[in-house]
């Protein structure tokens, strides 16, 4: 048989899988046993293709995707993104949810996703708008999908209304979400949310710090967990604002995401068309500092998040192509195999399930793809097959 590559990152025990290292891959023969990649054999010939885990989308926004044909000429910062796209709650049918929900997660499944968090904008009341409810009866035909409720911190912040969601959630396997942006009653709004969770044992997943400048949202988190020894999942997107901190400011927050085991979820495509937005091109980057997050020991992600609706006309469901441009934009270096649990085994365990690595895995959970290097791979410019085609 011929040669296969693993991305060394993606094996648990690289030196009982066996292979012989090749770059930041280990190479060899397929070993299959009851269906199961067991081992890499003596190498015999050349290798042709890779193997990999399922990749995971760990934020997107199925809800809003997919509306820019009927959104005009939208463009701009996150304030006016948020304007247009509210507008367009009016076309927000059964029907139109529905079929702009499949066309989302079949673009998803066609990139080698399988385990997808959306959020969900949850409004102003406590009762679930139509839109949980449609993605609700989609998830019961993509058991992989999970549902984040996304509403303001500040709405957190009263007792009735969290009690409320947090009901719901509980009954539905959902998450408890909330846009963090120097809101009034911060602090307040997360101590309830932090409260409905541990109470009856939600994920929280928080959009953060979405903007250059000087905010806070994402250090309270921490400092709120920590206080209250938060065990369970915890995932903040964007953190754009670590940009303009001090290094030593950057240096005291990743500790504390780190000791309070805090996954940052960075969101390229989008934070880079909405953020440090001028009259003319931008000088500024629109990313978090993954580099020193992850030297400090935080575990990083990368999400697709806005796929052609007003906060980003362009985008895809499609984390190679988010991981792309985070290495771009972030001067990412190789070997690139090292970032590729961002989409696999590290955003898998962010959204509270057990990593797949591919020692051991079964034949189904896993994807080949005709490529020799990890550059490649993360190029998109080869597709992604089921190891159960090309592995037996």
């Amino acid at each position: 048989m011929t040669d296969i590559l693993v991305p060394t990152a993606l094996v648990a025990d690289p030196s009982r899988f066996g292979g012989t290292p090749q770059g930041d891959c280990l190479r060899g023969t397929p070993v299959v046993r009851d269906n199961r990649l067991v081992a890499l054999g003596r190498t015999n010939g050349d290798a042709t293709q890779m193997v990999i885990p399922h990749l995971v989308e760990p934020h997107c926004h199925l809800d809003k995707c997919h509306t820019i044909a009927r959104l005009g000429q939208v463009g701009g910062d996150l304030r006016t993104a948020i304007e247009r796209q509210t507008k367009d709650k009016a076309n927000w049918t059964e029907d139109d949810l529905r079929a702009r929900t499949h066309q989302g997660l079949t673009e998803a499944h066609a990139n080698g996703c399988r385990v997808i968090r959306s959020h969900v904008d949850w409004g102003d009341k406590a009762a679930p708008p139509l839109s949980w409810s449609v993605l609700q009866e989609c998830a019961q035909d993509a058991p992989d999908l999970q549902l984040a409720a996304l509403t303001g911190i500040t709405q957190w912040a009263d007792p009735t209304f969290a009690n409320a969601v947090g009901a719901t959630l509980s009954a539905s396997g959902g998450v408890a979400g909330a846009f963090v942006l120097d809101h009034d009653k911060m602090q307040a709004g997360l101590d309830q949310i932090f409260d409905v969770a541990t109470q009856r044992g939600l994920m929280l997943d928080f959009h953060v710090d979405e903007g250059l400048g000087d905010f806070n949202g994402l250090e309270a988190i921490a400092d709120t967990a920590l206080a209250r020894g938060f065990d369970g999942p915890i995932l903040c997107g964007h953190a754009v604002s670590l940009m303009d901190r001090t290094p030593d400011a950057v240096m005291r927050i990743a500790d504390k995401c780190a000791r309070a085991n805090i996954t940052i979820c960075t969101l390229p495509i989008t934070n880079l068309y909405l953020q440090g937005r001028t009259d003319g091109t931008p000088d500024r980057r629109g990313i978090t500092r993954l580099r020193e997050l992850r030297a400090a020991g935080v575990k990083v992600v990368v999400g697709s998040d806005n796929v052609a609706d007003a906060f980003c006309p362009l985008g895809a469901h499609d984390p190679r192509a988010a991981l792309a441009l985070a290495c771009v934009t972030a001067h990412l270096d190789p070997p690139l195999g090292d970032w590729l649990n961002t989409i696999t085994t590290d955003a898998s365990a962010a959204l509270g399930r057990t990593p797949v690595t591919v020692d051991g895995a079964r034949l189904s959970d896993l994807l080949t793809c005709a490529v020799i290097h990890t550059a490649t791979l993360i190029s998109g410019r080869t597709g992604l097959r089921p190891a159960t085609e090309t592995l037996t």
